[in-house]
C-alpha cells in the first residue's frame, strides 16, 4: 500500500480520501484551515463539507504542505480550478523529487482557456518534478461517494501506463475506475457539463419541466461535442461517463452546486447573491465565460453557452434567453461535423 497526498479538504477531496483510504492507502489530506485539521484528526469529521460521514482513521490531516507531501510520489488535486496555478506553485517550492499529479478538478480557465492539466505542466514547465498529470472525471457527487454507494469514474492521462496506476489506486468494490486515451475530450467533458448543469437549473427555476430539461441536456451534450471535436477529441467520450454520464447528474440533482445556482438564477437572484448564498466555488459560472471565449475564438456555434454567457454577465433576462433560443432558425440535429469524423477513423467507411 502507498502513501498518498490529498491536496484539498473539500466535500470531493474529503470522499477521494476515503476511496483511497478503504483501499488501505496511507492519506495525509491537507486542509487550510487549522480548525479542520483538527476535526479530522480528532474526531474523525469534516461537518462543513460532508456531514454525519465518519473518517477512517487512515486520513491524516495537515495544514503544513511541507508535511502533508513528505515521501509521496503521488498527489491527488482537488482544488477550485481558479487555484490550481497557485497551489502548483505551493507544491513545487516544498517538493524534493518527481511527483505524479491526479487531479479531479472541472473547469477551463478564462482568458489562457487551459484545461487543468495544462495549466499543471505549465507550471511545472521549468522544473523536472513532474512525472505525469491525469485526471479523474464522471458522475460522482461526494455525498454519495463518502456513502460507498456504487460509482463509476474515468482516468485519463497522456500516458497509458499513468492512468492504469491511477485506476489501481482507486479502484473497489463501490468505487469502479475506467481509463480513457482521449485527455481532451474527459477534460472537455467534465469542465463543460457544468455550464450546462446551471442552464437546467435556471430552467427549474423559471418553473418549466422536464421536455424542457430534456432539450437543454441533448443539446447541450451537441455543443460539447462539437466543442470537444474542435479541440481534437474524440467524439465517443461524450457519449461516455465524462460526457454524457457527468451530464446526467449534474443536471439532475440537488447535489449539484451548479445546478442550484442556475435555479437561484431562474428565481430571480442577482449572480452576487447566488454566490453568496452558495459559500462554495460554483464552477460553472467561471467555466462559462471561457467557453463563450473559446466558442468566439473557433467560430464554434454553441448557442445554449452563448444565451447563459449573457444571462450571467450581460443583463439578459432567464425569460429573453430562453425565448431567444426558441426563435432560433431551423437547423439539422445530425451534425455533419461527427460524421465526418466516424469517416475519417473508421476504415470500413473509408
Amino acid at each position: 500500500m502507498k502513501k498518498i497526498a490529498v491536496v484539498g479538504a473539500g466535500s470531493w477531496g474529503t470522499a477521494l480520501a476515503m476511496v483511497l483510504a478503504d483501499n488501505e492507502h496511507e492519506v495525509q489530506l491537507w486542509a487550510r484551515r487549522s480548525e479542520q485539521v483538527v476535526e479530522i484528526n480528532e474526531k474523525h469529521s469534516n461537518s462543513k463539507y460532508l456531514p454525519g460521514i465518519t473518517l477512517p482513521k487512515n486520513i491524516i490531516a495537515f495544514n503544513d504542505l511541507n508535511l502533508a507531501l513528505k515521501n509521496v510520489d503521488t498527489i491527488v488535486l482537488v482544488v477550485p480550478t481558479k487555484a490550481i496555478r497557485e497551489m502548483v506553485q505551493e507544491m513545487i517550492h516544498v517538493l524534493t523529487s518527481p511527483v505524479t499529479i491526479i487531479h479531479a478538478s472541472k473547469g477551463i480557465e478564462p482568458g489562457t482557456h487551459k484545461r487543468v492539466s495544462e495549466m499543471i505542466e505549465e507550471e511545472f514547465q521549468h522544473s523536472d518534478l513532474l512525472q505525469d498529470v491525469v485526471v479523474l472525471s464522471g458522475p460522482s457527487h461526494a455525498e454519495e461517494v463518502s456513502l460507498r454507494q456504487p460509482t463509476t469514474v474515468t482516468v485519463s492521462s497522456k500516458r497509458h501506463e499513468a492512468s492504469e496506476r491511477a485506476q489501481d489506486l482507486f479502484i473497489n468494490n463501490h468505487f469502479r475506475v475506467y481509463t480513457n486515451s482521449d485527455l481532451v475530450g474527459v477534460e472537455i467533458g467534465g469542465a463543460l457539463k457544468n455550464s450546462i448543469a446551471l442552464v437546467c437549473g435556471l430552467t427549474n427555476g423559471l418553473g418549466l419541466g422536464d421536455n424542457t430539461k430534456a432539450a437543454i441536456m441533448t443539446r447541450g451534450l451537441a455543443e460539447i461535442a462539437r466543442m470537444g471535436i474542435k479541440l481534437g477529441a474524440n467524439p465517443l467520450t461524450f457519449a461516455g461517463l465524462s460526457g454524457l454520464g457527468d451530464l446526467i447528474v449534474t443536471c439532475t440533482s440537488i447535489h449539484s452546486r451548479n445546478y442550484r445556482a442556475g435555479k437561484m438564477i431562474g428565481e430571480g437572484k442577482s449572480l452576487d447573491q447566488v454566490l453568496e448564498s452558495m459559500g462554495m466555488v460554483v464552477e460553472g459560472i467561471r467555466t462559462t465565460k471561457a467557453a463563450h471565449e473559446l466558442a468566439l475564438k473557433w467560430q464554434v456555434d454553441m448557442p445554449i453557452i452563448s444565451s447563459l454567457y449573457a444571462v450571467l454577465f450581460e443583463g439578459l433576462s432567464p425569460k429573453e434567453a430562453t425565448k431567444q433560443l426558441m426563435g432560433r432558425g431551423k437547423k439539422h440535429e445530425v451534425e455533419q461535423l461527427s460524421l465526418d469524423f466516424f469517416h475519417m477513423n473508421d476504415p470500413e467507411m473509408k
